[in-house]
């Protein structure tokens, strides 16, 4: 899907947020990227649909592959406008219906995925539900875009004018940069399962899922970052960027660092709960791969906002720099440690990641560190850590440390958080002023 997808989803969202001249921008951006997505879309299920034909899949991976394949064939179409629409959403502003619909196509796919796996459709039945999920949510969001669009404008055609040149180059550079990033986040289990047995990269990746954990705000702010910085990279705003950036760097580091913490000082109870007893062995690889995954948790909003300028090449070779660096540790370490060398190889990698994007952002014109409070936060770390991390190992029921030491960490971090002047009290009545009102009424 990352070829298939060839960057439209960052691309519609860059692009139809941006203020240009053509009184119907938005519609000729989504119709071009709508007949584009369509064309790649189709092009891949005819090829999943010969292969699955041609009765390869059965023969190279078992009985019913064929039938997978030919599943799979359709659920690329239906993914494909998801994503599209879901990205034309965030461009007109629309987060408001884009991320409730993200809810609600998860709830469709375990509705109808588990429904008819329990119906004793198998593995056919789950890929149905994803159809139907993804089917329904993109119908939905067509109605609500094209609400808001001219219709006849996005159906008519796309206007000469149209910079087709510097769209489409957007595209291809995206997805050289996610194919880079995803080698980050592929090489070191490609490269231990090839050398050492299931288990021992089963443990590994156990390690992997728990410390993506700390991605779920950056990620969020990444996926934000890309087209509301697109719009003030389009209206020449570079203090304003730097500013809402350096302020992001230093909020998202402030609650990075607190999930680190707690995952560093929990890892030994929460590991057996999640995965069960025999992965305690993934507790030393997922602390070695806590502080690169900080560092790469803290580099993705940075990197979003380079996209949203466009300017891509240096985004490529700041990232390109730690892939190989990724390549090369792990080729190095993997043999001799095991998956300690492969956490130790990752985690540098991922750490290089913040330096190498901090680089890149300097030279596009912004600067992601201007007002990272690097010095209280970790003032705030130190004192939470000295206080949750002995706790813990007080506490000999795990399920009573899991209950226990989180509150307790974060009313420390939080306390600490605003007498040393990480997040001021003004810039904690702004963030609740836009709350929702549900919420913020009782903050």
């Amino acid at each position: 899907m990352i070829l298939v997808n060839a960057g439209i989803f960052d691309g519609t969202r860059k692009y139809m947020i941006e203020d240009r001249e053509d009184p119907f921008w938005k519609e000729h951006v989504f119709g071009f990227y709508f007949r584009v997505a369509l064309i790649l879309a189709v092009c891949a299920s005819i090829g999943y649909g010969l292969f699955a034909w041609t009765e390869i899949p059965n023969t190279i991976f078992g009985d019913r592959f064929s039938t997978y394949f030919l599943v799979l064939s359709i659920l690329i179409i239906s993914d494909q406008v998801h994503s599209l629409t879901r990205g034309g959403l965030m461009g007109l502003h629309l987060e408001s219906r884009s991320e409730p619909l993200k809810i609600l196509r998860r709830m469709l796919f375990g509705l109808f995925g588990i429904a008819l796996a329990a119906l004793n459709y198998g593995v056919t039945g789950v890929l149905v539900g994803q159809i139907i999920a993804s089917g329904v949510v993109a119908l939905i969001s067509l109605l609500v875009i094209f609400r808001r669009l001219n219709s006849r404008e996005v159906i008519k055609g796309v206007p000469s004018d149209l910079p087709r040149r510097e769209i489409l180059s957007f595209n291809s550079l995206s997805v050289i940069l996610i194919l880079l990033t995803a080698s980050l986040q592929h090489t070191d289990i490609l490269l231990l399962r090839s050398i050492y047995n299931s288990q021992i990269t089963g443990y590994y990746k156990a390690a992997l899922v728990i410390t993506e954990f700390l991605w779920f705000v950056p990620y969020a702010l990444q996926t934000v970052l890309l087209h509301s910085s697109s719009e003030l990279w389009s209206e020449n705003k570079t203090e304003q960027i730097t500013s809402l950036v350096a302020r992001t760097t230093r909020y998202n580091l402030s609650l990075t660092v607190l999930l680190s913490l707690g995952l560093g000082a929990l890892a030994s109870d929460f590991v057996p709960l999640y995965f069960g007893s025999e992965f305690k062995s993934a507790i030393q690889p997922l602390l070695i791969l806590l502080p690169g995954t900080l560092g790469f948790a803290l580099a993705r909003p940075i990197f979003a906002v380079g996209q949203g300028k466009g300017d891509l090449g240096k985004l490529i070779g700041a990232t390109g720099f730690a892939a190989v660096m990724n390549l090369g540790l792990n080729v190095l370490l993997i043999p001799k440690y095991g998956m300690v060398g492969a956490a130790a190889a990752t985690s540098v990698s991922y750490g290089s990641m913040l330096f190498f994007h901090i680089v890149a952002a300097r030279s596009i014109g912004f600067n992601p560190v201007a007002d990272v409070r690097m010095a209280r936060v970790a003032g705030a770390a130190v004192v939470t850590a000295a206080i949750i991390f002995p706790l813990s190992m007080l506490i000999e029921s795990g399920i009573i440390s899991l209950l226990i030491v989180p509150p307790t960490g974060f009313v420390v971090y939080a306390v600490l958080t605003i007498k040393l002047g990480i997040v001021s009290r003004n810039e904690l009545r702004t963030l609740a002023d836009r709350l929702p009102i549900s919420v913020s009424q009782y903050l």
